[in-house]
């Protein structure tokens, strides 16, 4: 089965040497420089795409493609730009956190904690997947921060709400451990701590939000979320999932059959955990801290990002709302500039504009 694609977001030569030693133990000796060279680049077209290869069984089952992985690296004594580590979670549940420090760690100030869900429909990808990696290293150098990424429980082994439960886990973790971490107690600021995600993980991110914002956290504070391309959906077709049908990143199929895996069995998609506009009260969303809802034109699920970050400024929450920008869904992993422009938003909504 193809491999997905890699990152350009500018990896480190350390984590280029691990990525093709990863591709080597996943892949065996059928792993070649073509191989690589292919995963640089976005699916050319549906039949390509990743999700469409998740193959569903008659007894619920799935197989999921093989999808490079990468090892954390303390290489950054040797010139690589961020180190990473991996801590755990809840070993009885597997769960772990791959924490992601800058080098030179900046010696005049403590730097901001980002903890980071993944994308991947709630089905497919991990903390340690190459693609997502990368981005992390990416950020925690450009923001800069600490990123914490977690390594939460997929669908359909684990329905929602088990990962909700790991990402509740994840943010009493920044209460409960990370004081006692040595990179976050030399280098991190609990009181400055952010919550993101990309697709699912910003499906992610709003709900551990919700779920832990009457939690005390002290030393850590939650200040902001981060909602990057949030994934939502419902049972009425918008107008941009409607066109999705060959799209090469989110095709339509591949949308309705993640949500179908990751939704509570027999849920629509007019649950709350798919689509809170409709179903959720807006009292509940009171007290969120600000949040940062980014999109863009060419991703299936930008019609629901807008309405989700009108809903959500109509509810009282303070929100900045950056859905302006071209691009696809994931964009950020394959396309550097995109990388970029998504750092600097959230650079400057951790800093502040006038310290971004």
């Amino acid at each position: 089965m193809s491999t997905v694609a890699l990152t350009n977001a500018a990896p480190t030569p350390s984590a280029e040497k691990e990525t093709t030693q990863s591709l080597e133990q996943t892949m065996g000796d059928t792993t070649t420089v073509d191989d690589v060279d292919a995963a640089a680049r976005p699916p050319p077209s549906k039949s390509e795409n990743l999700f469409m290869k998740i193959a569903v069984h008659p007894d619920g089952t799935i197989t999921r493609p093989v999808v490079p992985s990468v090892p954390a690296s303390l290489d950054a004594a040797n010139g690589a730009a961020v180190s990473s580590r991996d801590v755990p979670l809840d070993a009885s549940l597997g769960t772990y956190i791959r924490l992601y420090l800058p080098s030179p760690v900046p010696q005049s100030k403590k730097l901001p904690v980002i903890l980071y869900f993944h994308g991947g429909g709630f089905v497919v990808f991990s903390a340690d997947t190459v693609f997502y990696h990368a981005s992390c290293e990416a950020m925690a150098a450009a923001v800069p921060a600490i990123v914490a990424s977690v390594d939460y429980r997929l669908a359909p082994e684990h329905r929602l709400p088990a990962a909700y439960d790991d990402a509740v886990a994840a943010v009493l973790w920044l209460r409960d451990a990370a004081p006692a971490d040595h990179w976050i107690a030399a280098h991190g600021d609990l009181s400055r701590c952010f919550i993101m995600g990309s697709s699912s993980g910003g499906n992610l991110a709003f709900n551990v939000g919700i779920r832990t914002k009457g939690v005390d956290l002290s030393p850590a504070a939650v200040r902001g979320l981060v909602l990057h391309q949030p994934y939502l959906g419902g049972v009425e077709r918008t107008p941009s999932e409607a066109a999705s049908e060959d799209d090469f990143m989110v095709p339509l199929e591949a949308n309705d059959k993640l949500m179908s895996l990751a939704l509570p069995v027999g849920a629509d998609r007019d649950h709350e955990f798919s689509n809170p506009v409709k179903v959720m009260a807006p009292e509940a969303v009171v007290g969120l801290p600000r949040c940062l809802v980014s999109g863009s034109d060419g991703d299936p699920l930008v019609d629901r990002q807008k309405g989700f970050a009108a809903w959500l400024q109509d509810s009282g929450v303070d929100v900045i709302a950056k859905m302006e920008g071209s691009g696809f869904h994931a964009a950020e992993l394959f396309v550097p500039e995109k990388a970029d422009e998504l750092f600097a938003a959230v650079r400057e909504f951790v800093y502040g504009a006038s310290d971004a």
